[in-house]
């Protein structure tokens, strides 16, 4: 928790008790529902919480801005990101139901009325979001086909809507893989974080 306070200072005390809440919630839920595996639960602040805020190194959402988390998981990145943008509203989407479950239940135990919880696949969202976020989901090429037809066309941050992609491993090939069809930038997370979990990690965003 202490590395969340030394690379985001300016949390309020209300915005850091919900952090807080992070550790013992997903302890006694791993406990009936495996979303972090047993051996990373130990390092949920830095593996999990901190992974997810590196996005706002590249963004600062708009209040009122429409986000999605594409297979959220057990609640990342969208959990820490409505904490650190309350104004702005995430919609977590996974389709196992017992994922959601989680996410439901950790959302209302933190009192996060900015955050929607669905059990649905891509295919089937009617909705459209101002950007896109996924965690570990599935290469570059398939997050665009699932993600571009949800994506609003109306811009309201200076950052252009478009998929936001926390990604690992040979990234440069899945974005060759694009064969230049979409604008693309890449952003390393040791830029951001010193810890050595976040070597050969990435931001990639393409825009929409």
């Amino acid at each position: 928790m202490q590395r969340i306070l030394d690379y985001f200072p300016q949390l309020t005390p209300h915005q850091r008790t919900q952090l807080e809440q992070l550790d013992p919630l997903y302890r006694e839920w791993n406990e009936r529902i495996n979303v972090i595996s047993r051996k990373d639960i130990d390092q949920l602040y830095e593996h999990h919480v901190l992974h997810s805020l590196s996005i706002a190194r590249l963004v600062r959402f708009a209040p009122g801005a429409e986000v999605l988390d594409l297979g959220t998981g057990g609640g990342f990145p969208g959990i820490p990101l409505a904490i650190l943008f309350p104004e702005t509203n995430f919609w977590l989407v996974d389709g196992r139901g017992k994922k959601i479950k989680v996410v439901q239940a950790v959302a209302e135990a933190l009192e996060l009325q900015n955050v929607r919880a669905l059990h649905s696949r891509a295919e089937e969202l009617k909705h459209h979001f101002d950007f896109v976020l996924s965690r570990a989901v599935a290469r570059l090429d398939k997050l665009v086909n699932w993600t571009g037809r949800v994506l609003k066309k109306k811009q309201q941050q200076g950052l252009p809507n478009g998929l936001i992609a926390l990604k690992g491993g040979r990234v440069i090939e899945e974005i060759e893989d694009l064969h230049n069809r979409h604008y693309t930038e890449i952003y390393p997370l040791s830029d951001f974080f010193t810890e050595s979990y976040f070597t050969e990690k990435y931001i990639v965003y393409v825009q929409g």
